[in-house]
């Protein structure tokens, strides 16, 4: 086993971790903090989420809990885990597991004091490592050594860990995004490969979940085209993928110094039309806000392109800002090489420096010129407002009373009244 010692942790020296962790040592127990939280201090990164992993009993964690008066929610109890509050912060607490039966993830497993076998239970070696509260890192399967090499592995035998849970797959390729460099793990990846089809018994909502992670972390775009020529994105997206503008909308964000988007992304990656967009909503189960996004954005974003200013801010009044800006930042990368970047910039950031205004006219102004109130009213109204936007918003008194007569004139003369 190898160890080394966290320099760049304070969260293990004060703090709700901390209590956490000297609340569960002692009385001859131990706990870790396991998993994410120790590679990415070992990384330079913010930790995420805190996981601990204890050799006590979780009715017990929940008793000495309680007696320490902190929020004890039992999450998964039957499985050794039990979400513990500490300051206003949850921490997953699992006592050690190992392996009796293994058949998929619905393995068979005993609680157990073993600190090696439950880490070899775990999926990637980077993932594999604990601290204990002295800040000493435990590798029990090589995972410092990987993690300086950027390098992310399974633990173990590739194919069984994937038999173990085919959403390893997605996620093999999702933390090589975040954290690897170079090449993935060619083993894991011929792994990967021979496996994909157990991707289709993963629920959509599992899918999902690790395809908006993938799609905005750091290397995303090189682990999608690994995916892909691996034939793992066409059982997960069910259709053609774009790599080209996926990567023009990374570029699209970093020229815009904005924050990765995962549905901008996405969006790219796999939406050229609004079918594409039902489609993904389906296959991924999408939220209802996030398949509006799509649907939106699908829907002839190819009209955005080459937009005069008035054209944009007609645009901006129909959509309104948030499809507005999907729906352009979608033409800009699908515009690709060439993009005129300083336009596109310009395009987008519109609505930071003009708000639409809202229609003057009213029913009563057109009611007022003959029109009465029933279905006709409301097409004259459209017609109006069709009128003033070709006007470029109009807001005077002389321009609106022209548009309201034209526009009654136009209906009584087309209607024969």
């Amino acid at each position: 086993m190898t160890e080394r010692r966290l320099h760049d942790a304070p969260w293990l020296q004060s703090g709700p971790a901390a209590r956490v962790l000297a609340l569960l040592n002692g009385g001859g127990e131990e706990a870790r903090v396991v998993g994410g939280a120790v590679r990415n201090a070992l990384l330079g990164l913010l930790p995420g989420d805190i996981d601990i992993a204890t050799t006590m009993l979780p009715d017990d964690v929940a008793r000495l809990a309680e007696a320490a008066g902190l929020k004890v929610v039992p999450t998964g109890i039957e499985h050794g885990t039990v979400t513990l509050v500490a300051d206003g912060t949850p921490f997953e607490v699992t006592t050690l597991r190992e392996d009796v039966e293994t058949f998929g993830r619905k393995a068979k497993v005993a609680f157990g004091r073993d600190w090696a076998r439950d880490a070899q239970r775990r999926d990637f070696t980077i993932n594999g490592l604990s601290a204990d509260a002295d800040g000493v890192v435990h590798d029990h399967v090589g995972g410092l050594d990987d993690i300086a090499a950027r390098r992310v592995r399974f633990i173990g035998q590739p194919a069984a860990r994937i038999a173990e849970d085919y959403l390893r797959i997605l996620r093999f390729f999702r933390i090589h995004a975040a954290y690897g460099s170079g090449n993935v793990d060619r083993t894991g990846y011929l792994a990967c490969i021979d496996g994909r089809t157990g991707l289709a018994t993963l629920s959509a909502e599992r899918i999902r979940m690790e395809m908006l992670k993938l799609m905005v972390a750091p290397r995303a775009a090189d682990a999608l085209v690994a995916m892909n020529d691996g034939g793992l994105l066409l059982p997960v997206l069910g259709g053609v993928v774009y790599h080209g503008p996926f990567a023009a909308m990374i570029a699209a964000e970093r020229a815009l110094e904005v924050t990765p988007d995962a549905v901008l992304r996405l969006g790219a990656l796999a939406v050229a039309v609004t079918e594409d967009a039902r489609r993904l909503a389906q296959r991924l189960r999408l939220s209802n806000a996030e398949a509006k996004r799509l649907d939106s954005m699908g829907h002839r974003w190819w009209r955005l392109r080459g937009m005069d200013d008035a054209v944009a801010r007609r645009r901006l009044y129909r959509l309104g800002v948030e499809r507005y800006r999907d729906r352009v930042m979608l033409a800009w990368a699908r515009t690709g090489s060439n993009a005129d970047t300083a336009r596109w910039i310009e395009l987008v950031t519109l609505p930071q420096r003009w708000t639409a205004p809202k229609f003057p006219l009213k029913a009563a102004d057109l009611i007022a010129r003959g029109i009465g109130e029933g279905p006709a009213l409301g097409h004259v109204l459209t017609l109006a407002e069709d009128a003033w936007l070709a006007g470029d918003f109009a807001s005077d008194v002389a321009s609106l009373e022209k548009i309201a007569d034209d526009t009654v004139a136009r209906f009584k003369r087309e209607h024969r009244l």
